[in-house]
């Protein structure tokens, strides 16, 4: 479980720093240079007075450093649940295996535990660290130290109720993503606001194009980073469905393949 952690803690700051690099290039090299060029050409054309519409150009409203950081965050939450969804999808693929080879109408006596215990056992390691095999263990050990079937009940729920609070705490890291991207944005929000009445002399004068300017920036950080929040959430959502799944089916794969075969005479 340690070393799950610390690679777990390895793989979260990596990908941390390669989104930061992905994010922060594809604005360098293709974003700002186009927002900037679409700023010139708007620019060009007021100054010769023609009559235009300024069009809403994508690179315009994401070209912010508040942006920025909201998409950096986006794809750092898209590998924190990327990750944790193929382990949980690993783990379900041992739901449809029968660990413990326990046939229809067969009894297992407390003198069949270790026996019982073996095939869960010689798992690879990494697969007896996922959820259904330490739950099996944990009935089993019990089983074989009480010989009374509740105890064994009351262990399964014991260790799936642990392993849900487990995983909710483990999405706390994608949780303050979710906060800090809105918060972001009107971070973005405030300071295209403070820009605007610090030129507010100007648009008295009559030049407006500043105070436009810097309200852009404030809406358009609101605007993008309150949608990749219904998506970091529509996805969070989706992660902690699956994993609420995992718990729900082992609980039932034990009953099925375990606890009603149980008996103590």
């Amino acid at each position: 479980m340690r070393n799950n952690t610390s690679s777990e803690f390895l793989y979260q700051l990596f990908a941390l720093i390669l989104a930061l690099i992905l994010v922060h290039s594809f604005y360098v090299t293709l974003i700002r240079p186009n927002a900037n060029a679409i700023l010139q050409e708007q620019l060009a054309r007021e100054a010769a007075g023609e009559a235009y519409v300024a069009e809403r150009s994508f690179y315009i409203v994401v070209k912010d450093y508040e942006q920025e950081a909201c998409f950096i965050l986006m794809l750092w939450a898209f590998a924190i649940m990327g990750y944790k969804a193929r382990r949980t999808l690993n783990e379900r693929k041992l739901l449809s295996l029968p660990l413990l080879g326990v046939s229809e109408g067969s009894r297992v006596l407390p003198e069949d535990v270790r026996q019982m215990s073996r095939p869960v056992q010689a798992l690879p390691e990494a697969q007896q660290g996922y959820l259904v095999p330490r739950t099996l263990l944990a009935a089993l050990q019990r089983f074989g130290s009480t010989r009374n079937i509740q105890d064994v009940s009351s262990a399964v729920g014991d260790v799936l109720d642990t392993e849900s609070d487990r995983l909710d705490s483990e999405l706390s890291m994608v949780r303050y993503i979710a906060w800090a991207i809105p918060s972001i944005g009107f971070i973005g929000t405030v300071r295209g606001i403070g820009e605007a009445l610090s030129q507010a002399h100007k648009a008295v004068e009559g030049d407006i194009a500043g105070v436009t300017a810097s309200l852009g920036v404030a809406f358009n950080s609101t605007f993008i980073a309150l949608v990749i929040s219904i998506v970091v959430m529509f996805m969070l959502h989706q992660l902690q469905l699956l994993q609420e799944r995992l718990v729900l089916d082992t609980h039932s794969y034990c009953d099925s393949n375990l606890l009603r075969h149980l008996k103590t005479d």
